[in-house]
């Protein structure tokens, strides 16, 4: 059980690492209108970025999971999302329902009274004489309980912050404004010569 669970991890966090990547690529993969040289200006459309708010994003995907994916046009990510929670899900009902059987079981098997054993469910019934084996297993499934509803809630704050990441980097200042050049020069305070990174951040 905590393989799968550690299997689940490594799947969502792959995936918000790749959609951080997506997004990076997209912005240097932006036109600089032919221009070449040691200036790197890149363009974005001013327009879609001054309406967009990236709260929106935010909010929807803590209510609904994969809405904030859905508003920040990451669709494909939405399958991944519900695959984790899913997953949990499952898992928390089908411990729930072994732990009650569980916990059933070791009542009836230390109740001193045989005459109400057929009420003990397989697999409980073949070690109904052993009720610390059926105590043993019956606290299992409940820690496993615990494990789903912790990693449910971890998934869930995973698709929060993926569409918080996504929707910031929707919004991040890549207009003309926006430049980077290689320049040399003297340094005054190394009194040597030397080439320096020229960030222009606009006005």
């Amino acid at each position: 059980m905590p393989a799968l669970f550690k299997f689940l991890v490594v799947l969502c966090v792959s995936s918000y690492m790749t959609g951080s990547l997506y997004a990076q690529a997209d912005s240097s993969l932006l036109k600089n209108n032919g221009k070449t040289g040691s200036n790197f200006p890149i363009q974005k459309d001013s327009a879609s970025s001054s309406v967009y708010k990236p709260r929106k994003a935010i909010i929807r995907s803590a209510i609904i999971p994969g809405w904030g994916q859905v508003t920040n046009k990451k669709i494909w990510k939405v399958p991944v999302v519900y695959a984790a929670l899913g997953t949990t899900t499952y898992l928390f009902f089908r411990n729930n329902r072994q732990y009650r059987d569980a916990r059933n079981a070791y009542i009836l098997a230390t109740d001193s009274d045989p005459l109400n054993d057929f009420e003990i469910k397989e697999p409980y019934f073949g070690v109904k004489d052993q009720p610390e084996r059926i105590r043993t297993f019956r606290n299992q499934v409940r820690q496993n309980m615990d494990y789903s509803v912790l990693f449910f809630l971890l998934f869930w704050g995973l698709n929060v912050a993926d569409a918080a990441v996504d929707a910031h980097l929707k919004t991040f200042d890549v207009s003309d404004n926006l430049g980077f050049r290689v320049k040399p020069g003297y340094s005054p305070l190394a009194q040597t010569n030397g080439i320096s990174l020229v960030f222009n951040l606009g006005k």
